[in-house]
């Protein structure tokens, strides 16, 4: 019996509390934050106007979120808690695509479009072939690969981010490989962006002395029967905030050098085979 709270024993017997039937995983997880949590308390001595700003801080992370708006993943993200549990769950080998963070703005259930269908439906920006193949580790072409793809618009924004402004599933789109894992599709060539900095996130972001831009990215996640998932990027070369990244997501991997193509219709290309891991 370890009796009443202390500063000395507070870990101690907070963990005490929990109940002897439940779920052990449960019991590791909140063992280890309760006293991941104290142990932050006693090292900067908090106090407790800090405390109350953090419960502030807190509750209106919470009042802004939507259905649009996911001001915790936000917070995530920022902290680098976001690739950190990527990538503790997606150790991969050499050779296989890199996974980097999800982000915010991914919309389920969009319309499958046929190949070098052009999911750029304003008409707005410098348009780009992407193209290449989803393999696997051996070279071999993945057919019925599922690669649902999206990007900002020119002027920076998701299309749910505006949508009384940009046509919905604006610089989206879904496409199935066929048998030789090839896939190409029209769009624009990514800009970098700020990350909504209007919240508490973009506060915390100002007190400490961060810019909230994400370097210029196409998202790719790719799903294909008896392979790992992979979530992932393609980096724009040569973007300003490479190795600043808001989110910590770059990896040098996936940076890719979009080449300039002289045309009418098209201004660049960007061509980049994914390499997915079997289960």
């Amino acid at each position: 019996m370890l009796g009443y709270f202390t500063e000395v024993n507070s870990v101690e017997t907070v963990n005490a509390r929990m109940g002897a039937t439940i779920n052990p995983r449960v019991r590791q997880v909140m063992s280890s934050l309760v006293g991941h949590l104290h142990a932050f308390v006693k090292d900067v001595q908090l106090t407790q106007e800090e405390w109350e700003y953090a419960i502030n801080f807190l509750t209106r992370t919470g009042q802004i979120c939507s259905d649009e708006r996911q001001e915790f993943i936000l917070l995530s993200d920022t902290l680098g808690v976001s690739m950190l549990v990527d990538a503790v769950n997606n150790r991969r080998p050499a050779g296989a695509t890199e996974n980097t963070v999800f982000g915010p703005f991914h919309v389920a259930g969009g319309p499958v479009r046929p190949m070098g269908y052009n999911v750029n439906l304003d008409g707005r920006g410098e348009k780009c072939l992407y193209r290449g193949r989803v393999v696997d580790l051996q070279g071999e072409p993945i057919a019925g690969a599922r690669i649902d793809v999206w990007s900002d618009s020119v002027d920076g924004f998701y299309d749910v981010q505006q949508p009384n402004i940009q046509p919905k599933w604006n610089n989206r789109g879904t496409f199935i490989t066929g048998e030789d894992g090839a896939y190409h599709y029209l769009g624009i060539k990514p800009v970098s962006y700020p990350i909504p900095d209007d919240g508490p996130v973009g506060q915390m972001l100002i007190a400490l002395g961060r810019h909230p831009y994400r370097p210029a990215h196409m998202h790719y996640l790719i799903v294909a029967e008896g392979y790992q998932k992979l979530v992932t990027h393609i980096f724009a070369a040569g973007d300003t905030y490479l190795e600043s990244d808001t989110v910590f997501g770059v990896k040098k991997s996936l940076i890719l050098d979009f080449k300039k193509v002289e045309g009418d219709s098209i201004q660049w290309e960007a061509a980049f085979d994914f390499v997915l891991v079997r289960r």
